[in-house]
C-alpha cells in the first residue's frame, strides 16, 4: 500500500507540473522554481510533513522536497542559532544532494560528448 499511495502523490505532483507546462505555458525553468517555493510554503503551514508521512517517497522524490528541506531546515537552526542558523540550516539539510548534483553533472559531463 506503501508503494500506491507514493505512486499516486508523485504521480499527481507530475501531474500538476505537466498541466502548468501544458495549459499555462510556463517553462521548465518556472515550473521548477514553482514547484520549490510551494514546498517551502506548504512546510512554513506545516502541511508537507504530513504529506511526507502520508506518501512517503512520493513526496520526498520530487523537487518540492528541496523547498521543504530549505526552509525546515533554515527555520530549525534560526530557532537554536538566530539569524546565522537560517544560512547554517539551508545548507545542512541539503549540501548532500546539491553536491552529488554537481558531481555527477560534472562525471556526465566528461563521459559523454555534447551535442553542437
Amino acid at each position: 500500500m506503501e508503494y500506491l499511495l507514493a505512486f499516486v502523490v508523485g504521480g499527481a505532483i507530475c501531474v500538476i507540473g505537466q498541466l502548468l507546462l501544458d495549459i499555462f505555458k510556463l517553462t521548465p525553468a518556472h515550473v521548477m522554481s514553482s514547484f520549490v517555493v510551494s514546498g517551502a510554503i506548504l512546510d512554513g503551514f506545516g502541511i508537507y510533513d504530513k504529506l511526507i508521512e502520508f506518501a512517503g517517497a512520493g513526496a520526498t522524490v520530487p523537487i518540492t522536497s528541496f523547498g521543504h528541506s530549505l526552509l525546515h531546515g533554515a527555520m530549525e537552526q534560526a530557532n537554536e542559532h538566530g539569524f546565522i542558523g537560517i544560512g547554517i540550516g539551508i545548507f545542512e539539510l541539503t549540501s548532500a544532494g546539491i553536491s552529488s548534483a554537481i558531481l555527477f553533472a560534472f562525471i556526465m559531463a566528461i563521459i559523454f560528448k555534447p551535442k553542437g
